[in-house]
């Protein structure tokens, strides 16, 4: 059979050379399409057969031919030519060299620029719903040590110092409805990529009687896509995926920070399992969180795929340009990043236990009852800025002679407010605090409860 070229090649005089191969080349990235690539021609052969466009015939042909192509492929047999530049006119050409003529016609009334365009859609619909379930993954990881471990009071922090008492439990749950907004970002975007470009062709569709809607029903589709200029330059939902998977980022970021502080001799919150920590090339002492660190640090890899791809899209005029083959490598760096990120993320925590013990030791250090006192005194009718004075010189007071306030005498309580009676002692101590805790999503122990009973229905629908 003829070697196969390009498909744009006849347009040249002369044969493109190896340097420029070389930078044109996508294949080594784009490879990874192949399943969507040939999903979404063997749909399109479907459509134009029922269309008339091609024979039942050399439909049998082509899906066959393609089916074999990917066969090939799964099995590690089929070899990527880089001269064919990207995985479009890889399979296309691997195609017509098995079955010839039927696989030229494959690619009438379709355009590289629409071919790609579905491909991207393809792949992330499904990348949507592996990112879904690992975020998911994640927070099973975090309600069960909530379940497990989360009756254990810590201290709640601000500007990294002790404000009020927690529940372990509700610390957890912190980050797990973080994840909840994380994973209802990728929900809201299945919805903007669900939409099939295909039948855009080039730029203005085409003047063949393509039938989309077909086309679209073959793949799943529910609509399809109003403009076709619009159809094959847009990339808003690529910058929306990385923008969510830079937002989930910055979340474990946020967790590891955490964690690596608690884990540290300093707090020693926490303990996190051998198998996830590493050690000291010179200091053999050492228990690194290097793994957490890891995950802190490839934040900062997805924001500059965010970035590279917006700055990519930001210059360039309406309709396709070849800048968009740049958005594979952004893309699928910050699928395949966020995939390691999660999963290890949920293998630490799932590896992780408090440290009950050390906690307490030091747990009434810091004030942290200092706002209870302060809404005692508002249930004694006193004003919460007044209130609030007035713990603030018992709290000066306290550190001078080094009392926590539970252990500070009634009579110098009452120097400072004569309302302050026996009873300010119920109130006061971290264990008594968050038993006290009232409203709806606080910190306490009935609404732990009721914050786990919430998670275990949502994430049994997960």
């Amino acid at each position: 059979m003829k070697k196969q070229e390009k498909s744009w090649q006849s347009r040249m005089a002369q044969e493109q050379d190896e340097l420029a191969v070389d930078f044109v080349e996508s294949i080594s990235v784009d490879h990874r399409l192949y399943k969507y690539d040939i999903a979404g021609s063997i749909a399109h052969a479907q459509m134009l057969s029922e269309q008339k466009l091609l024979s039942k015939e050399e439909f049998q042909q082509i899906r066959q031919g393609l089916t074999e192509i990917a066969e090939a492929i799964d099995e590690g047999r089929f070899k990527f030519d880089k001269k064919y530049e990207d995985i479009h006119m890889v399979i296309e050409a691997a195609l017509i060299q098995k079955i010839g003529e039927a696989g030229k016609k494959l690619h009438t009334g379709r355009s590289r620029n629409d071919q790609v365009a579905l491909d991207m859609r393809l792949w992330m619909r499904d990348q949507i719903h592996f990112m879904v379930g690992w975020i998911a993954g994640l927070q099973k990881a975090l309600v069960t040590l909530a379940q497990k471990q989360g009756q254990t009071i810590l201290p709640g922090y601000t500007h990294m110092q002790r404000a009020q008492p927690v529940l372990a439990g509700h610390y957890l749950l912190a980050f797990a409805e973080q994840l909840q907004r994380d994973k209802e970002r990728f929900v809201d975007l299945a919805d903007r990529v669900n939409i099939c470009p295909l039948g855009s062709g080039a730029i203005a569709g085409s003047s063949l009687p393509l039938n989309r809607r077909r086309t679209a029903e073959l793949l799943g589709f529910p609509a399809i896509t109003r403009n076709s200029i619009d159809s094959i330059s847009d990339r808003d939902f690529c910058a929306e995926f990385v923008f969510a998977a830079a937002m989930t980022a910055m979340h474990l970021s946020r967790l590891a920070e955490d964690w690596i502080l608690y884990a540290s001799q300093e707090f020693g919150f926490i303990r996190i399992g051998d198998a996830f920590c590493t050690g000291s090339s010179m200091m053999p002492q050492k228990k690194n969180p290097d793994l957490l660190e890891l995950i802190r640090g490839k934040c900062g890899q997805l924001y500059g795929n965010l970035v590279a791809l917006l700055t990519m899209l930001k210059g360039q005029p309406l309709a396709y340009n070849r800048d968009m083959q740049e958005d594979k490598k952004q893309l699928f760096d910050a699928a395949d990043t966020m995939e390691a990120s999660l999963r290890m993320a949920a293998a630490i925590v799932e590896h992780t236990q408090f440290n009950p013990g050390r906690i307490e030791r030091d747990l009434e250090d810091g004030f942290l009852d200092a706002t209870a006192l302060a809404e005692y005194l508002v249930r004694k009718g006193i004003p919460f800025r007044q209130a609030h004075q007035m713990v603030g010189t018992l709290v000066s007071e306290c550190e001078r002679e080094d009392f926590t306030l539970s252990e500070t005498p009634l009579e110098q309580f009452r120097k400072v407010c004569d309302k302050i009676d026996k009873d300010v002692y119920d109130h006061l101590g971290a264990e008594k605090v968050v038993a006290a805790y009232a409203v709806e999503g606080s910190a306490g122990v009935k609404q732990l409860q009721e914050q786990l009973a919430f998670w275990q229905r949502e994430l049994k629908q997960d």
